[in-house]
């Protein structure tokens, strides 16, 4: 699917009550899986195997799972679920009339888990025939680099050569700067003391010289 390999295709069909069966998870999620999902298949397995590249340090492989949907709604929480059970790298195809989304969520090592899971990053709604994934890297740690950067797009625009755990760590930080700005625009427009809007410009400028650094 969307150009990888055929020496990947695993094609296993993967009961969806492996997720929430016998498992401490809320019955809300429970019934997103019952009443959002239609099947779960893994589809590809990217490994050094399959891929004919180097081992990585830290990816040892990368799942790709095609989840078809009954209907357009759909609980991030189900992607969340799947990430904390399975110890892998992992990619979701979500399908739903023809029409299909990539989702990843960025992982990266953790002292107290195998991996520590991130901002998740998806895909326009896109066809096979208008999106493709392309296997770029000589080791499994650049592929899965790469196909996050793909699947992100603009979001995780690379500059210079920085490294995709730079490129997280710079995001996250100017979507939380662009969250305190406009936060800090409410309070300007609601206060009604003028030595304190001259103060809370002040602070709005602040933030905004250090929007256009990151």
């Amino acid at each position: 699917m969307f150009g990888l390999p055929e020496t990947t295709y695993f094609g296993k069909l993967i009961p969806k009550n492996k997720f929430y069966n016998n498992l401490a998870i809320d019955k809300k999620l429970e019934r997103s899986f019952i009443d959002q999902i239609n099947s779960i298949r893994w589809v590809h397995k990217l490994s050094a195997d399959t891929l004919n590249v180097k081992k990585g340090n830290t990816v040892e492989e990368v799942e790709v799972f095609l989840i078809k949907l009954k209907t357009g709604d759909f609980d991030l929480n189900i992607l969340k679920q799947m990430d904390r059970q399975l110890h892998y790298h992992l990619i979701f195809i979500i399908e739903f009339e023809e029409r299909f989304q990539l989702w990843t969520g960025y992982k990266e090592e953790s002292k107290n888990s195998p991996f520590k899971v991130g901002n998740y990053y998806h895909t326009d709604r896109v066809t096979e025939e208008t999106f493709s994934l392309t296997i770029d890297g000589l080791t499994m740690d650049t592929v899965y680099e790469n196909l996050v950067r793909q699947i992100a797009g603009n979001t995780l625009a690379q500059e210079s050569s920085e490294s995709l755990k730079e490129t997280v760590e710079r995001q996250e930080a100017r979507e939380k700067l662009e969250k305190d700005i406009e936060k800090l625009r409410a309070k300007i427009r609601k206060e009604k003391q003028f030595n304190r809007q001259v103060e809370l410009s002040t602070k709005l400028k602040t933030l905004l010289k250090q929007l256009e650094e990151v």
